[in-house]
């Protein structure tokens, strides 16, 4: 069993003391108080926790190994209840968020780094992962609030529990994409199912159903037995792996912008308008966001909206 917790913070004030009498004084308790929670502790512990020379208390082995497992809980202890007694008209604390890894990657350490300009007292702890981990994260307590990406495709939402509230933030156009050099030895302009079907295509998820989805939304048919050469767990790594001419792959126009404008990349373009891929802004349904997490939603949302960064999800369809 776990010695008695109080007894513990005596321990710790006489150990930092190095007395009896200046622990009983900055804990406000007698001396003979302390003197009976240190024996108890002892007793409880069976061993002794300090050496007693001449109204001088030295640590033994048994002592100084107790206090270096005590002191990093009782200092944080301290830290943190400081913290929480700071005044609420003010943002401050551990903000936990969590984003898809490139959007989250590109855009949010300019924005936490801008918030923290205007609001010193708030620090972060980011987690950048796929959507069905945020998503959990944010379930299970462990992220205060969430960006989370959505497939939109005929008015149909994908991948979003009911046990959420979902706040729209932007649209990032999901596209089919390669290398020019790709795309002019083996597409040769023909957009078709049955010609793209029989390509090479590379995927950021084992499971390829962002391809199905892209087949699904464009053909209205499913695309069975594709040619996945390559798989890896990392979008930006598959990215790498387009540009070099190993096949098709779906990414986000945005990501590839600078290279379909100088025609480096090629987008796969069919009648039917790309689908999109909904960024928003996650929370629990139920739960009553702090003034921190509602300043920080505002500010996302303001910095979201600046022109400079709406200009790089304009739709290739638009």
């Amino acid at each position: 069993m776990l010695p008695d917790f109080n007894r513990l913070k005596v321990f710790y004030y006489i150990y930092s003391h190095c007395s009896v009498v200046d622990a009983a004084k900055a804990l406000h308790l007698s001396q003979p108080a302390v003197s009976q929670q240190l024996q108890k502790l002892e007793r409880e512990l069976r061993t002794r926790l300090f050496t007693r020379l001449h109204r001088k208390l030295v640590p033994t082995a048994a002592g100084k190994e107790l206090f270096d497992m005590v002191a990093p809980f009782v200092e944080g202890l301290e830290t943190g209840v400081e913290r929480l007694r700071r005044p609420s008209g003010e943002p401050s604390g551990v903000l936990r968020v969590g984003a898809p890894n490139e959007f989250g990657k590109q855009y949010l350490p300019r924005v936490c780094h801008a918030f923290r300009k205007e609001y010193p007292g708030v620090t972060f702890a980011m987690t950048f992962a796929e959507s069905a981990i945020i998503l959990g994260m944010l379930q299970e307590g462990r992220l205060d609030l969430a960006l989370s990406d959505v497939f939109v495709t005929h008015d149909r939402v994908l991948g979003l529990p009911d046990s959420f509230s979902m706040e729209p933030l932007v649209e990032e156009e999901v596209i089919l994409a390669c290398s020019k050099g790709y795309y002019e030895a083996e597409i040769g302009g023909d957009h078709g199912f049955d010609n793209l079907v029989r390509r090479e295509f590379l995927c950021d998820e084992v499971d390829a159903m962002v391809l199905s989805h892209w087949f699904k939304h464009h053909f209205q048919k499913m695309a069975p037995d594709l040619s996945i050469v390559l798989t890896v767990d990392s979008h930006a790594a598959m990215v790498s792996a387009l540009k070099l001419g190993m096949g098709l792959g779906i990414t986000a126009s945005h990501l590839m912008w600078d290279e379909i404008r100088k025609g480096s990349m090629v987008p796969i373009l069919t009648p039917t308008p790309n689908a999109i891929n909904r960024i928003s802004l996650v929370q629990l349904q139920d739960k009553v966001p702090t003034l921190t997490e509602k300043t920080f939603l505002s500010f996302v949302k303001r910095s979201m909206r600046k022109a400079s960064i709406q200009k790089k999800f304009t739709r290739l369809s638009d």
